[in-house]
């Protein structure tokens, strides 16, 4: 089983070896043809231009492999073309150092982001990377356009905003020395609300008494500028209008403020858009309720202020909203109330630098809304780039504040940026082939909500050098039937072969075929390739690393001998199924080593003196040595004293290494036998020997010591022989002993206070003997045995019954 199981993971691991070949070599499965193909491939592949490099039955792309295998198939560097990829900075002006109450810059004057235009040349599958770098400037211009919904429900709104030019200019001044307001209002599409209703409501849409002005979808009230008073007097001016449904027309406001630039009069700048109602809003598709079904055009349609084609075009839809935004670079702020919060919370996660501020019910707090919405807004920076080439990929690594650094999407954006921080970002650019017409691209990066952008200029790299030097319809091709370029032919039109010497009518003909036959015989090509044009082209293999080669196909590299599972031992080449050795090697399989230092001992003599270096390995002559430089003996004297400490701490976990054993004793193998029976006896084919060690506790344990080839085993029975025999006796013995002596001297003790109690008793008979009073004659404690009894009705008369 052990077999089977070993025999099918190596199996498995040829397979996946193969596998791995196979994927990893894209080089040889492109098939290019030429040297502009193959370095499309990848960044790895290179073209040998060698004219002499291919082998008899290799094909033309064969020339094409990565850049070590075509070294080691004998192209030399000088011959492999291998071009990379560079770039130029074209613009690199430094980011402004400004502060504020410095000499005033123009908007045009101040750079916020660096380098400004580059060039890249691009090698397919070759990175390019570019550092960008961005810093906030202070004192940097801000426009601001405040868009404002005019629905009867935003009256008392209207009155706290006729006061906002001024205050606003105020607080503002905190930030920038250079700030513009403007104003702007909105309504509804006139033809959405009031279908059914009179021409006297579509003038005075408000109910009762009050005076309304017409409704209208968005007018431009307010030109960006300076002056507070002017936004203060024209806001004043303004009427509330009125509409029948909840929803209102902004999303067409929005769009005429962002593309409209000339008559809102964005500058160059920070451009902020302040967006505020107390309602939902109307989006792509609501015009069909109206009759309107073409969508929006997304250009500016302003006369005399007037948004004139809302009758006509849709309501913009949030993506087309996002486009037009993100290409004006404008920074939208909605000031909402608090019922509609969660609305605009979502379509703020759809339109990027875009903040949601909460407006109370009179708009009274709309100053801190817009302050602490452009800090947010302006604390962020995030890059964006414009559409990508076919082909190309970009990513993004930002290294913003505190060593923070992000990748991935995140890469792209840097947070909590204060004024006058300077942050970085590391972009690489990569390009996958070659576009279609191979012209150069531009594509443009730019931080999100800012002016600044990056300019950069992509130029792939489709041909290489030596094409430059092709010669068409060269002799070298058959009669000029192709163009010489980088080593071989390129075939005209209708021609084929490695010198385009057949036309593709007549590839294959018998009398062509039998110079593709041995001798005469019937396989063509020996059965691994094709006859074209008198010559064998040698079929491919699934596993590209592996070739057929020669005049009839009938060699090929990789049926050569192996070592350790190693085509040629890894340490040659096949050709034509023969191991062609590197230096040092030898072999059928390259499998000796003629490297002799392997065999050196620390004495530096080769193998001690015992044997014999071969293949770079010892092989000991004497028969009692091994070891790697037949340094070990198994049956010398002292080998099982010196292993005892090791094996005795491996095996029983006691002994004076036991602390030490896993760093000390690891140079060889344990094997636990169950008895001293299952030990390894010395018939085995190498020398062993047997060893007798006792422990601390006068306990035996056996073990033996041989080394098999090069590697030590210990065989070691399980439990140790703690024998209690002779051993113990004097142990015994000594323990008998001095419990007799304690019981003698226990005896003794006896003795002696019996001794001394006798004759106390006696010294005590022999004074109350001479205090006695009675006669010596008679016996003090006799006691007669005659007991007299008297009857004590003798004599009395008897009674008459």
């Amino acid at each position: 089983m052990d077999l089977k199981l070993l025999f099918i993971s190596t199996l498995l691991g040829m397979i996946c070896c193969g596998c791995a070949q196979q994927e990893g070599n894209e080089c040889i499965k492109a098939n290019a043809l030429s040297c502009g193909e193959c370095i499309q491939v990848g960044a790895k592949c290179g073209w040998c231009t060698d004219p002499e490099f291919l082998k008899q039955g290799e094909p033309t792309s064969a020339r094409c492999d990565e850049l070590e295998s075509l070294k080691k198939r004998g192209c030399s560097n000088t011959k492999i073309e291998n071009p990379h990829g560079s770039q130029r900075i074209l613009k690199n002006k430094a980011v402004t150092h400004r502060k504020k109450g410095a000499e005033k810059l123009r908007p045009e004057d101040i750079t916020q982001i660096q380098p400004q235009k580059l060039s890249l040349k691009l090698r397919s599958g070759e990175p390019q990377n570019i550092k960008l770098k961005f810093k906030r400037a202070e004192d940097y211009p801000i426009d601001l356009y405040y868009l404002m919904d005019l629905s009867y429900s935003m009256k008392d709104d209207l009155e706290n905003v006729k006061n906002l030019g001024t205050s606003l200019m105020k607080e503002m001044s905190k930030i920038t020395s250079d700030f513009r307001i403007g104003f702007g209002s909105f309504v509804e599409k006139t033809v959405m609300p009031y279908i059914s209703t009179t021409p006297a409501k579509l003038l005075n849409p408000c109910t009762g008494d009050q005076n309304c002005t017409s409704p209208f979808s968005y007018k431009n009230v307010l030109k960006l500028t300076s002056n507070g008073k002017q936004f203060n007097s024209l806001v004043g001016q303004q009427q509330i209008s009125g509409n029948l449904d909840s929803p209102e027309g902004g999303f067409d406001a929005i769009m005429q403020v962002a593309v409209c630039g000339n008559h809102i009069g964005w500058r160059n700048v920070t451009r902020l858009l302040v967006f505020s109602t107390d309602a939902g809003f109307h989006f792509a598709g609501d015009g069909k309720l109206g009759g309107i079904v073409l969508p929006n055009d997304g250009k500016c349609h302003l006369q005399d202020g007037m948004y004139t084609m809302s009758h006509y075009y849709d309501y913009p839809s949030i993506a087309h909203l996002v486009q037009k935004l993100s290409e004006n670079n404008i920074q939208t702020i909605f000031a909402v109330t608090e019922e509609f919060q969660p609305v605009y919370k979502e379509l703020k996660n759809l339109i990027p630098k875009s903040a949601v501020g909460t407006l109370s019910a009179n708009s009274s707090n709309v100053i801190n809304l817009i302050i602490d919405a452009y800090n947010s807004l302006s604390s962020e920076v995030i890059l964006e780039n414009s559409k990508l080439p076919e082909g190309v990929t970009i990513s993004y690594q930002s290294h913003c504040k505190n060593g923070l650094v992000n990748e991935g999407e995140n890469g792209r954006k840097c947070s909590n940026i204060s004024i006058g921080d300077e942050v970085s970002f590391n972009i690489n650019i990569t390009a996958q082939g070659c576009p279609k017409q191979g012209k150069p691209e531009t594509i443009k990066i730019k931080p999100l909500g800012f002016t600044e952008e990056v300019e950069i200029e992509l130029n792939f790299i489709c041909e290489c050098d030596c094409h430059k030097h092709g010669i068409k319809n060269s002799e070298m091709c058959h009669n000029g039937n192709g163009t010489f370029e980088c080593g071989a032919c390129r075939c005209n039109k209708g021609r084929v072969g490695r010198q385009c010497e057949c036309r593709k009518d007549e590839v294959s003909t018998e009398d062509l075929d039998k110079n593709c036959r041995r001798d005469n015989g019937t396989d063509i090509c020996s059965n691994n390739g094709e006859c074209v044009c008198g010559a064998c082209e040698c079929k491919k293999r699934e596993n590209p690393e592996e070739r057929y080669t020669g005049k009839l196909c009938e060699c090929d590299n990789f049926n050569c001998d192996r070592s350790n599972n190693k085509l040629c031992g890894g340490h040659g080449r096949c050709e034509c199924r023969v191991c062609i050795c590197d230096a040092n090697y030898t072999g059928s399989a390259c499998d000796c080593s003629l490297d002799t230092s392997t065999c050196l001992a620390s004495n530096k003599q080769t193998c001690n003196g015992r044997g014999l270096c071969e293949c770079g390995t010892c092989r000991c002559t004497d028969p009692k040595f091994q070891g790697p430089t037949c340094e070990i003996c198994p049956t010398c004297p002292g080998v099982c004293t010196e292993h005892k400490e090791c094996v005795q701490c491996r095996a029983f976990g006691t002994g004076e290494k036991k602390d030490t054993c896993e760093r000390d004793c690891s140079d060889f193998k344990l094997i636990v036998v169950k008895d001293r029976d299952k030990l390894p006896q010395p018939v085995q084919a190498f020398p062993l020997m047997h060893c007798k060690e006792r422990d601390a506790n006068d306990c035996w344990f056996y073990y033996t010591y041989a080394v098999n080839n090069t590697e030590k085993e210990v065989h070691v029975v399980e439990t140790l022989e703690c024998p209690a025999g002779p051993d113990i006796i004097p142990i015994v013995a000594g323990v008998v002993a001095g419990i007799v002596l304690i019981g003698l001297a226990l005896l003794l003790i006896w003795k002696l206070l019996m001794i001394i109690h006798d004759r106390r008793e006696f010294a005590k008979f022999e004074k109350e003997k001479m205090n006695a009073k009675w006669d010596t004659t008679e016996n003090p404690i006799y006691k007669s045995p005659i007991n007299k009894f008297s009857n004590p009705n003798y004599g009395r008369k008897a009674v008459a019954l």
